[in-house]
């Protein structure tokens, strides 16, 4: 199953610190910030559900993660939603369901958390690397096509919708449908995210989320698959579920593992999809009050298309001394993170997958030169007040 269809087209309040002080890709800051880069907030509505489910007793696979799979899917505008324990298994399952295997490769950006090859080869295929565009960090097209057409084992492409903002999906679908590929959103930090106006998660052959707490919503751990091809689904959901054909009690079709997301993390789902757009406006309503008052700064502020709705899982700056600005902001108190310091192309663990002349320019440099500070939707006035006078005294 290689081939791609040509289709793309206030209550009690209640905050979690669990995992606030991580940020995405699991670096782990110095010291507490008085302006942290992520501050997860479950909200009372999570606990109430919660509190739900504990009291049925079905704490597993149940009732409560079907109703997430469809609110969660429908939310994305697909006809399918499959719920896993993380982004990662999710990235597996459905790469597994799409038929990749070994002797395949997929071309997936190197500048991304290290989840994203790993997907690959934990599905038994390679990673094939391509260059990102230099603004917006996402897959570069051109790049794209060259590696596609130098080779003859690559089955699909992976785009990552890097910091919030979606990857350029049409011209990656056309590359796509030149060369009977599939298209695997990772879509894990884009929640809500779009391309005039069609939400990622539909744009390509299947899509996975992850909502690990530092996202644009949590479950805690968790992840989800969408699609809209029902047998992308099927495959997807017994992989997850020790290869089990649907309904067929301990009949087993097929290899798999059990990667199933549970109801207690499907009952905060719930709760937080309900949220989720408050929570990216609040985000976008801070990524403004940035873009207007860093701008005086020697900083490049984020990128965005024009027809794209950037959710701002980070917002994500460039400058040539991002070393010495990450050690100011830290100092005044200010979180902030760089996503991601070693592109998967030069980690260790790659040594023996990645080609050794591979030709990368525009990821080696944005990883020497971006930094994100905080946008949550937690963050107050006098929080951005803060972020920006942190600069403002770096560049004094």
């Amino acid at each position: 199953m290689r081939g791609r269809p040509s289709r793309h087209a206030r209550r009690r309040r209640a905050r979690t610190r669990a995992g606030a002080s991580r940020p995405a890709g699991g670096t782990e800051p110095t010291r507490m910030s008085r302006v942290p880069i992520a501050d997860p907030d479950l909200g009372a509505a999570a606990v109430d559900r919660v509190s739900g489910v504990v009291q049925s007793g079905h704490l597993a696979d149940g009732p409560e993660v079907r109703s997430f799979e469809s609110a969660f899917a429908d939310y994305c505008g697909t006809a399918h939603g499959v719920g896993t324990s993380n982004g990662t298994t999710a990235l597996v399952a459905a790469l597994h369901a799409l038929g990749v295997g070994e002797d395949d490769c997929v071309v997936t950006p190197s500048f991304s958390f290290i989840a994203s090859a790993n997907a690959v080869r934990l599905a038994g295929a390679t990673p094939v690397f391509a260059d990102v565009d230099p603004a917006t960090y996402t897959l570069d097209p051109a790049s794209v096509r060259a590696v596609v057409e130098a080779r003859e084992d690559i089955v699909g492409l992976l785009p990552v919708h890097l910091y919030g903002l979606p990857a350029p999906m049409a011209e990656l679908g056309e590359i796509a449908d030149d060369h009977d590929l599939f298209v695997v959103e990772d879509a894990c930090q884009a929640h809500g995210a779009a391309i005039d106006g069609d939400r990622v998660g539909s744009l390509g052959d299947a899509a996975c989320f992850s909502f690990y707490p530092t996202k644009n919503m949590t479950t805690g751990e968790g992840g989800m698959i969408t699609t809209d091809r029902g047998e992308v689904a099927e495959r997807a959901a017994s992989y997850v579920n020790h290869g089990r054909s649907p309904d067929a009690g301990y009949d087993h079709a097929r290899l798999g593992h059990n990667h199933r997301m549970t109801s207690l993390a499907a009952a905060i789902g719930l709760a937080q999809l309900e949220r989720l757009p408050a929570f990216n406006e609040a985000r976008r309503e801070n990524a403004a009050w940035y873009d207007d008052r860093l701008a005086e700064f020697p900083v490049e502020t984020p990128s965005v298309p024009e027809g794209y709705r950037h959710v701002y899982h980070q917002y994500t700056v460039a400058c040539e001394d991002r070393d010495a600005l990450a050690e100011s902001l830290e100092e005044a108190g200010v979180g902030c993170g760089v996503y991601y310091p070693t592109p998967i192309h030069r980690q260790p663990a790659y040594e023996d997958v990645a080609a050794a002349d591979v030709s990368l320019p525009a990821t080696d440099r944005a990883a020497d030169r971006v930094l994100s500070v905080p946008v949550h939707p937690g963050l107050s006035e006098a929080d951005r007040r803060t972020v920006r006078e942190a600069l403002s005294t770096h560049y004094s």
